[in-house]
């Protein structure tokens, strides 16, 4: 099974735990990246996961983030096809940044893990969305069912 998370999901380790809802999405992604890390799972990275994660402005929080996604065994390279479905989404009223991370996620045939609940729930309103979003600690739960 492919898992392509995007950057808000990756990062969400090194965020505030004191949260009950943060907490259960941290242990979530840790346990989806220990499953991909021991090759149970494909970890997909992609160049929109890589610009993304280059912009975190904190340097110990990026580094590691980049670590995360240094275990992935597919990377998704932008090209005309994925950067023409970005632009169906963006029509549809999506973010563009979330487009384009589900259109590499397609690509991939991937399903894709956010903790955005607005891109969840927006996206999850079209049938032509080609692949699953879903909240890591939501996807978790139906996986081990």
């Amino acid at each position: 099974m492919k898992i392509y998370m995007d950057v808000c999901c990756l990062c969400r380790p090194f965020d505030d735990q004191t949260v009950g809802r943060i907490r259960l999405e941290v242990t979530a992604v840790q346990e989806i990246i220990r499953r991909c890390a021991s090759r149970e799972y494909t970890l997909v990275n992609s160049e929109a996961i890589t610009e993304e994660i280059s912009k975190i402005p904190d340097i110990r929080k990026r580094l590691r983030v980049e670590k995360i996604v240094s275990i992935a065994d597919e990377q998704i390279i932008l090209d005309e096809d994925i950067i023409a479905r970005m632009h169906v989404l963006i029509t549809m009223g999506g973010d563009a940044m979330d487009s384009l991370h589900i259109a590499c996620a397609e690509c991939a045939g991937a399903i894709l893990l956010t903790t955005d609940d607005a891109m969840i729930t927006f996206f999850k309103m079209h049938r032509d969305i080609q692949i699953r979003i879903e909240n890591p600690v939501i996807w978790l739960k139906e996986e081990n069912k």
